[in-house]
């Protein structure tokens, strides 16, 4: 076939196609750091900014030197655990990624209507691995997408205990970890409750040893590791549009972002919960869904203005 006629082929098999054309694919940005190509998520189940600051957190409080940080970061309206943790990682809220159950039951959906980081991760040729302490969490878990996956009914301890194993067995390049007790306790105790506040001192010492088999991999130059939480709560109980609900702590640590940065020194900077998705996706060059609203936190990268310079 001669090349014109190839090329009038090809247009009209797109212009066909093209109309029940999904949502297209944004092409992957210059990663702005090279030596960082590894990435691990931790979730601390209902851990309310303040209440992390009130409590004995010395592994937390180490990171805010070797990173940058918010407070004031925000989860989606619905303040919801699995909502909540699907915009985490995929990108958008749940009107659009379609998670807006919370419970073990999956629907006819059963997962993500968008990919998460980590299908997206493995689809490019990263390795992927999620430790999660709730059953629920098998939502995130779509078949194909996980190399390697632990989601069970269980306490910090041994998601920490699972998490490090799989860290020192496999070495994930992308990896999830989901703490569930701090939660746990608030709606059967009361968030910051004195025992709500020595579950979040258990949580930071687990969190500590899962950083700590990063550091004895020789992995934490090329990792960065970002800690937040779904929501917060008060009295037992967390919901849609209330400060307590929806305020998380955001901590973004690595040795070649900005140590110790406030992100409220930049006014402009508000940080979602949808941005941990975008901003992991930019330190792995992953592309995203055009329909994906999360930014990445330009702010964490020294000399950020440079990622965007003029060639």
């Amino acid at each position: 076939m001669p090349n014109r006629a190839v090329s009038s082929f090809l247009l009209l098999a797109a212009l066909i196609s093209g109309c029940s054309r999904a949502p297209g694919i944004r092409a992957a940005a210059p990663r702005p750091l090279p030596e960082v190509d590894r990435v691990l998520i931790i979730s601390i189940d209902g851990l309310r900014p303040d209440l992390a600051l009130r409590a004995r957190t010395p592994r937390l409080h180490a990171l805010l030197q070797t990173g940058s940080y918010t407070f004031w970061a925000r989860t989606t309206e619905m303040s919801i655990t699995l909502p909540s943790h699907t915009s985490m990682l995929t990108g958008v809220p749940p009107k659009v990624h379609g998670v807006t159950w919370n419970t073990d039951q999956l629907p006819p959906q059963k997962y993500p209507k968008l990919p998460t980081l980590l299908e997206t991760a493995k689809q490019s040729g990263y390795t992927t691995g999620m430790v999660a302490g709730k059953t629920k969490f098998s939502a995130l878990a779509k078949p194909g997408t996980l190399n390697w996956v632990s989601i069970k009914l269980s306490g910090d301890a041994a998601v920490a205990r699972l998490a490090v194993e799989m860290i020192h067995a496999h070495r994930p390049q992308v990896m999830f970890v989901h703490f569930p007790e701090v939660d746990q306790v608030g709606h059967t105790l009361g968030w910051a409750s004195e025992a709500q506040i020595a579950a979040i001192e258990r949580a930071d010492a687990r969190v500590g040893d899962v950083v700590d088999a990063i550091d004895e991999e020789g992995l934490t130059d090329s990792t960065l590791i970002i800690i937040s939480a779904d929501h917060g709560g008060a009295g037992i109980t967390h919901g849609p549009e209330d400060a307590r609900s929806r305020h998380i702590p955001w901590i973004a640590s690595n040795p070649h972002i900005r140590q110790g940065y406030d992100l409220t020194r930049n006014a402009r900077v508000i940080v979602n919960t949808e941005d941990t998705f975008a901003t992991a996706c930019l330190f792995l060059g992953l592309p995203t869904d055009e329909r994906v609203v999360g930014k990445p936190v330009a702010d964490i990268i020294p000399n950020r203005q440079l990622l965007y310079a003029k060639p």
